[in-house]
């Protein structure tokens, strides 16, 4: 048991200079929130998805503006069409190039040739739709950031009330240790004096190496709620955290709040819904002709990067895709159902939404209802312990009841401070699944 013992105490002290090594950190939950919204990957990885969507919709600015290109070719020939239609070009063709011996055989001509096109969109309806879907699409992801930021805004509330919960347990704990190393003496000197047997000093050791591996536990606890502040902050060092502020009961206004459909991820879903119903409606207008007007400007010689003749080219071109197979028929059919299937899932989130605000409110109304009865049962078990312990000093108590009203006290405090937790918790989560 001695072995034991020494063992527990010796991983203590070697958690605690572990500890010690480590920079403790006193940290506020405005600090947290604060470095969490600057350096959070998951909103930052909302925001590329965001830009990823702006970029789409930038893309569809090609429905209303032009699109110029400019080149520059050169060739060498022989043959008897581009030969002719090179020198037209330039300009240089003279009556004796009519002749039939140079028009089936001409001598090699050089022509190199600028040209600037631009082509301009004037009626392109299932475009127009195209750029409504992405716009859409645009808005949903500016509001997803808006939701993954008050979604990491309650990561916080939680991760920093775990914190405080983890710190409260090693108080309890180390509350709880000094209280049993103080029986284990009381219970050596009764040893000594004949009024206790060997088996219940060994019990009392017992306890003290139990409080010592859960006082361990609750320490590794600290550890871990610290990490996962760091992780939420992106911070890499992995410091261990001190709360400048102790778990207390919050008491905010919930009463009468609902799920809004102004809610930021229930409006993108909305969003979401509206470039489906635009996607549809392209893919229906694909069947309509385009109009496009077109225009370029060229320049001719036979040396590089000169245009000693030139000629320009505009006009206007009504195109129909009349038939593609039945690849726009199958192409439109799917975008229909996108769209339902869209306003499906809409109808199914918000619905899960009412579901889980049900659950909160009555998980909040359970976690009232246990606060007060555990604030109780903790000042029952306390007034146990302290008669009890009273009575032990005296002589007058055994052992294991001692044991029994000491361990049943440490569990009380536990339960309160989780319950507090719960309570604190449940009202966050209100205030998440209610926020507009």
């Amino acid at each position: 048991m001695k072995r034991i013992t020494y063992t527990a105490i010796l991983f203590s002290l070697f958690w605690n200079y572990n500890i010690q090594a480590q920079a403790l950190v006193p940290i506020t939950k405005k600090e947290v929130l604060t470095k969490v919204s600057e350096n959070n990957t998951a909103i930052k990885i909302s925001e590329k998805e965001f830009n990823v969507a702006k970029a789409d919709f930038r893309q569809t600015n090609a429905v209303f503006l032009p699109n110029i290109t400019a080149s520059h070719t050169g060739i060498s020939t022989t043959n008897p069409l581009m030969a002719f239609g090179s020198k037209l070009n330039q300009e240089i063709l003279t009556a004796s190039d009519f002749s039939p011996a140079l028009l089936n055989n001409p001598s090699q001509i050089q022509n190199f040739a600028t040209k600037l096109e631009i082509q301009q969109p004037l009626i392109n309806v299932d475009g127009i739709y195209q750029r409504r879907a992405a716009k859409s699409k645009m808005g949903a992801m500016a509001l997803k950031i808006e939701r993954t930021t008050d979604y990491m805004a309650f990561e916080v509330e939680k991760a920093y009330m775990q914190l405080q919960l983890a710190y409260k347990g090693v108080d309890v704990l180390e509350e709880a240790l000094n209280a049993a190393n103080a029986n284990k003496k009381l219970a050596d000197n009764s040893l000594k004096q004949g009024y206790l047997q060997r088996a219940d000093v060994l019990n009392v050791e017992v306890r003290v190496t139990e409080v010592q591996n859960q006082l361990q536990m609750a320490k590794s606890n600290v550890q871990n709620a610290s990490n996962y502040l760091s992780f939420l902050m992106n911070d890499d060092t992995y410091v261990v955290y001190t709360p400048t502020d102790s778990l207390t009961v919050t008491t905010l206004t919930i009463e009468g709040k609902s799920i809004s459909e102004d809610r930021s991820d229930i409006k993108a879903m909305q969003l979401a819904t509206d470039a489906y119903e635009a996607m549809n409606k392209a893919d229906k207008m694909a069947f309509l002709p385009r109009l496009n007007a077109f225009g370029s400007y060229e320049l001719y010689d036979d040396q590089i990067f000169q245009g000693d003749a030139s000629g320009y080219l505009f006009g206007a071109q009504l195109s129909w895709d009349i038939f593609q197979g039945s690849k726009r028929f199958g192409k439109a059919q799917k975008s229909k159902a996108q769209l339902e299937k869209s306003k499906l899932e809409y109808t199914q989130y918000v619905s899960q939404s009412n579901l889980e605000l049900n659950k909160a409110k009555r998980a909040f109304i359970d976690a009232e209802n246990k606060l007060t009865l555990t604030a109780l049962a903790l000042e029952q078990s306390e007034e146990a312990l302290r008669i009890r312990t009273n009575r032990f000093t005296e002589g007058l108590e055994k052992t294991s009841d001692l044991l029994t009203a000491e361990t049943q006290y440490s569990q009380k405090q536990l339960e309160h401070y989780q319950t507090i937790f719960e309570y604190n918790y449940a009202q966050a989560y209100l205030q998440f699944l209610t926020k507009q």
